[in-house]
């Protein structure tokens, strides 16, 4: 079987995949420097590719698993034949990017870029009471890996968590509430903050829509760390202008990457970072996912059900 492989493999790294294939042929190759050729004959490819509309070139591929938990892209009618199966790195990214958005959440309440800010021109001026996690509330848009993660720690450090999900589930004894998009509009005016964790696909765009935003409270803040289209970004804006909200924090945005003349960057109490908060290159993630490719490729091989599969229609795991 020709096997090609995207994932930034070490030497060792190579040798562990091609213990877990014997027999087959591996290619490990950069994603940038990957071939027609290489396409048109690989039977299964581990990693993303730098276009997913290379796809169109397979013509032999039967399984496809992108080292990334997003499948913006890959999901798009006709880039791969009806057969075959996607497989992503869900599970390898939660927990890094729950950790960025603690940090974000905490950094607004604490007024920490404010503070930043003072610092740079020597002033010592105290800015006033903070909030904290204990007594908060706070509401996560997508209850899946990264959601999970991050509202099981707000709920550690003391946080009331209310959580919408796209399908009904049971409830852990934690949570708050548990419910489908039909609560955000009861839920909403009660949030502290509103933590984004979706997917890009046509069911979560603007899911926090101007009307869904109006609904927020005065001191509330909006964080994303899923995909930024799941938020209408011009009338998020005009919230933190007209001072409607309390503050934001994107790693996300639509559009991305964000022009450097869109006035989200001069946004009061907003902190934006380049979609870094889950990179594949922090090394905690990178083992994780090299472990989730390992494992499916041994599935694979062995004509056993993957980890991971995704609906195509739907961008989810299934």
């Amino acid at each position: 079987m020709e096997i090609l492989v995207t994932l930034p493999l070490d030497e060792a790294g190579k040798a562990r995949f091609a213990a877990a294939a014997p027999g087959h042929r591996l290619h490990f190759v950069e994603k940038d420097a990957v071939t027609p050729a290489l396409l048109e004959n690989a039977q299964a490819i581990l990693g993303n590719l730098a276009d997913p509309a290379q796809l169109r070139r397979c013509k032999e591929l039967r399984w496809l698993q992108l080292d990334s938990a997003g499948t913006d892209g890959y999901c798009a009618p006709g880039l791969l034949s009806e057969g075959a199966v996607l497989t992503n790195a869900t599970g390898a990214f939660g927990a890094c990017i729950a950790e960025w958005l603690l940090a974000a959440l905490l950094a607004i309440w604490r007024h920490l870029p404010e503070y930043a800010e003072n610092q740079k021109n020597c002033r010592w001026q105290r800015l006033g009471p903070v909030r904290t996690l204990a007594g908060s509330t706070v509401l996560v848009l997508g209850f899946g890996d990264l959601g999970r993660n991050f509202a099981r720690r707000a709920h550690l450090l003391g946080a009331r968590v209310l959580a919408v999900r796209r399908r009904p589930g049971e409830k852990p004894d934690w949570l708050e509430g548990l419910g489908g998009a039909e609560m955000l509009e009861e839920w909403l005016p009660k949030a502290d903050a509103v933590v984004l964790c979706l997917p890009a696909n046509a069911s979560t765009r603007h899911m926090l829509s101007a009307g869904r935003i109006a609904l927020l409270k005065k001191g509330a803040v909006v964080l994303n760390a899923g995909r930024g289209s799941a938020v209408d970004t011009e009338a998020l804006c005009r919230a933190l202008y007209d001072g409607r909200i309390g503050g934001a924090a994107l790693d996300v945005t639509d559009p991305e990457p964000l022009p450097p003349e869109h006035p989200l960057w001069h946004a009061p109490n907003t902190i934006l970072t380049p979609h870094v908060s889950g990179l594949l290159s922090q090394p905690e993630n990178f083992e994780k996912a090299a472990d989730i490719c390992e494992e499916n490729l041994r599935r694979f091989l062995a004509g056993q059900p993957l980890m991971n599969q995704v609906d195509r229609s739907t961008g989810y795991v299934d």
